[in-house]
């Protein structure tokens, strides 16, 4: 009898996501529709180039097609014809050669010109391979006549699968940018009819969408995608804005997209746009890709931004390892990618080591705050308001950078409905801060007061601080070094 060699991987699969749903927890799958893996090599006839001493042809894009060698076997030699392969005339390719299902064998299923290397060039970023993954041709014509190709018919036979054998949720496609519009659109509707059909509505599709807010939301209006993650901006400005280099109005602006989407009033979107502040790609850093926690401010910091990341607009996505204080730094993706339980590539420069620490005080004091946000709807769902600050009680303004650096006692709102909660975050990790702090002035009359609920100085929750008729209306908060609070 012929058994499938990855039958047990599917049912942990599926085991896995049975488990997660007994606890409350959704589960999203990363999948690639853009490329394969280095599933076959050139045989290029240009680009004589030298490296190392040694002089080859590099199959760089120019956009036109290069010629194939074959199928990779096992082995990683191009020995396998590339075209369709029958097991019997070829048993080596089954299972770890060439690519399967047998659908993505076919040499129309690749766009075939080479790998890219202007990154923002187009059409070079949209048919060129990504780095030695080689690029899918997943169809033509523009987005409202668009042609799928064959493989991207697969592809989504194939991810249909999965969602009804395991129960999965939700898809983060990956390398939107690098696919057409159409193509995305056609993924994106094909993909909710289905799930609606099987009787989940809210399948949430996320696309990694590079290249800036303005493209991310483009992408999101034309193709039908749910969120976008990966808009390189967000991650930026909130680890510097917690680290004392960005003046804070940058950060919380983002949210107010008045300009995309060409309306007169504000509009925020909260369930469209992932928030994060590490990751395995790291576009933004260019050469010089590393953790939240590679530099001397990030261990000290790294509770205020997972703070502000799961306690402002968008959904937040906390990286793994981050909440373990893994400090990654080099210029390579990998050394970012460290492994959590056990690996030749660990953290903290080790290897086959276990870093799932339970005491970890951030991970401990990240779970308080996340049963704060699930319990108090404010906090998922609130308007945002970055709060103007006075040392004096009569001069108030919103905190910014002085000089190069802020240190300073950083506030904002979240209010939904008619309840307000304040918090802040103090960015001077060397002493504590006190201010005056706006609050709104329709909900809060002077004499009132707020209660802490959180502080990272345990001493402080329970404490109140009475509202005073200052700048509208105002109260006074202090912060620990480098401390967080939350009141209502």
């Amino acid at each position: 009898m012929d058994v499938d060699p990855h039958f047990g991987q599917r049912e942990d699969l599926r085991t896995l996501v049975r488990t997660a749903h007994a606890h409350g927890i959704y589960v999203i799958l990363d999948i690639i529709l853009n490329h394969t893996g280095d599933v076959f090599r050139y045989n290029p006839n240009r680009y004589r180039t030298e490296h190392n001493g040694q002089i080859f042809n590099d199959p760089r894009w120019d956009g036109q097609p290069y010629d194939v060698q074959g199928f990779h076997d096992q082995f990683g030699e191009p020995t396998l014809p590339f075209q369709q392969l029958d097991i019997a005339s070829d048993p080596a390719a089954w299972p770890h050669g060439a690519i399967w299902p047998q659908e993505f064998q076919d040499p129309q299923a690749y766009t075939k010109k080479g790998h890219i290397t202007n990154w923002d060039f187009s059409p070079e970023f949209l048919e060129g391979d990504f780095l030695d993954l080689k690029n899918i041709q997943l169809g033509s014509g523009d987005v409202d006549q668009y042609q799928p190709s064959d493989a991207l018919k697969a592809l989504a036979e194939v991810y249909k699968f999965w969602i009804a054998f395991a129960d999965v949720d939700g898809y983060r496609v990956d390398t939107v940018k690098h696919m057409d519009l159409g193509a995305s659109r056609y993924f994106a509707s094909v993909i909710h009819e289905f799930t609606q059909t099987i009787g989940k509505e809210n399948f949430y599709l996320i696309g990694e969408i590079t290249g800036g807010r303005t493209r991310a939301f483009q992408t999101l209006e034309t193709t039908g995608l749910d969120a976008a993650l990966g808009v390189d901006d967000i991650p930026d400005k909130m680890e510097y804005l917690v680290k004392g280099y960005r003046n804070p109005e940058e950060y919380f602006q983002l949210f107010r997209n008045s300009i995309l989407i060409q309306k007169e009033s504000h509009v925020w979107f909260r369930d469209q746009v992932v928030t994060l502040f590490d990751d395995h790609d790291q576009v933004r850093k260019g050469e010089d890709k590393a953790r939240f926690c590679a530099d001397p401010d990030g261990r000290d910091g790294l509770l205020n931004v997972l703070a502000l990341n799961a306690l402002t607009m968008g959904i937040p996505c906390m990286y793994y390892g981050s909440e373990q204080y893994f400090d990654g730094h080099g210029q390579s993706d990998q050394f970012i990618r460290e492994c959590m339980f056990g690996g030749e590539f660990g953290a903290f420069r080790s290897h086959q080591r276990h870093f799932f620490n339970e005491e970890s005080p951030a991970y401990r004091q990240l779970a308080i705050i996340l049963r704060l946000r699930r319990d108090k709807m404010s906090l998922r769902r609130g308007r945002q308001y970055l709060r103007e600050i006075s040392g004096n009680g009569i001069d108030f303004g919103l905190p910014r950078l002085l000089g190069r650096q802020i240190r300073s006692v950083i506030p904002w709102s979240r209010i939904f409905n008619d309840q307000e909660i304040l918090l802040a975050m103090n960015t001077d990790y060397a002493a504590p801060r006190s201010a005056w702090v706006t609050v709104d002035d329709g909900l809060h009359q002077a004499g009132q007061t707020l209660t802490c609920v959180y502080s990272t100085n345990a001493g402080q929750i329970g404490q109140e601080t009475t509202v005073e008729s200052r700048n509208g209306k105002a109260v006074v908060l202090t912060l620990p070094a480098g401390g967080f609070v939350i009141y209502e």
